[in-house]
């Protein structure tokens, strides 16, 4: 799959809560093909302190206005110099970049796990989902309620669960708290998961019991983005692959979980 370097112009910007906004980028020539799961790499180029591009999961795409959609929580010097930029602005970015999940068979029930900003590819993977099967649901879990965002977009793709670790919304807990986990896991037939690398982990140790298929998008840290700087190595069932090139998503049972 071809990664393209272009500068998209900022066409909207959307504050979604004190930490968490959306920046839809939009390409002058039509978008190449993206996947679900496949990110993209943004030079910060309004930071002084930020010399490596930063990666960003791909949170929606909208083809007949050519504009991609990224979910940024802010974080770091980065995020918040993105979090600055102003519609109009252009932004040089490269995509689409890493692997993608794979699909279900026709009808399979799946599971989508967000947990905190790991909330961002699942809205797009969703989509690509909807014409494969019409059992989707979605688990998004978050520290408290006010980081519990976009509940209605979710909504529109999927059955929409929800955690909060103070249990403001929705069940109390971390999402393998959730009583879909604990009563309905066994009847899935594929999971897709991404977030905290321990919420990750303790989902893979549940898949493996009850047998079912997972991925997960893998957050390393990242420097070039396409497998040359060597800094976001995971260590799997073949030896070490880089995140971004191999990955980032990667089945349970070819990592060293």
């Amino acid at each position: 799959m071809n990664k393209t370097v272009q500068r998209l112009v900022v066409e909207r910007k959307e504050i979604v809560n004190s930490d968490n906004f959306i920046l839809s980028l939009k390409s002058p020539i039509p978008l190449v093909d993206v996947q679900a799961g496949q990110f993209l790499s943004i030079n910060v180029e309004k930071s002084k302190d930020v010399f490596l591009r930063r990666p960003f999961s791909i949170h929606d795409v909208h083809y007949d206005n050519n504009t991609l959609d990224v979910l940024i929580k802010t974080v770091g010097p980065g995020s918040a110099a993105l979090k600055d930029v102003e519609v109009g602005d252009e932004i040089d970015t490269i995509f689409p970049l890493g692997n993608s999940f794979s699909k279900p068979k026709k009808g399979e029930k799946v599971l989508l796990i967000g947990g905190g900003v790991g909330i961002a590819p699942m809205l797009y993977l969703a989509k690509i989902l909807g014409p494969i099967t019409s059992n989707i649901n979605i688990l998004l879990g978050s520290r408290k309620g006010e980081d519990q965002i976009l509940l209605d977009r979710y909504s529109e793709v999927g059955n929409v669960l929800t955690t909060t670790e103070d249990g403001t919304v929705g069940e109390k807990g971390y999402v393998t708290d959730h009583s879909f986990m604990k009563n309905e896991l066994e009847n899935v037939d594929r999971i897709y998961c991404c977030g905290p690398e321990p919420m990750m982990k303790s989902i893979a140790k549940l898949a493996k019991e009850k047998q079912v298929a997972c991925e997960v998008s893998l957050e390393n840290m990242m420097g070039c983005g396409f497998g040359v700087c060597l800094c976001c190595v995971t260590d799997t069932q073949e030896g070490h692959k880089c995140v971004c090139s191999d990955g980032p998503i990667f089945n349970i049972e070819d990592l060293k979980w």
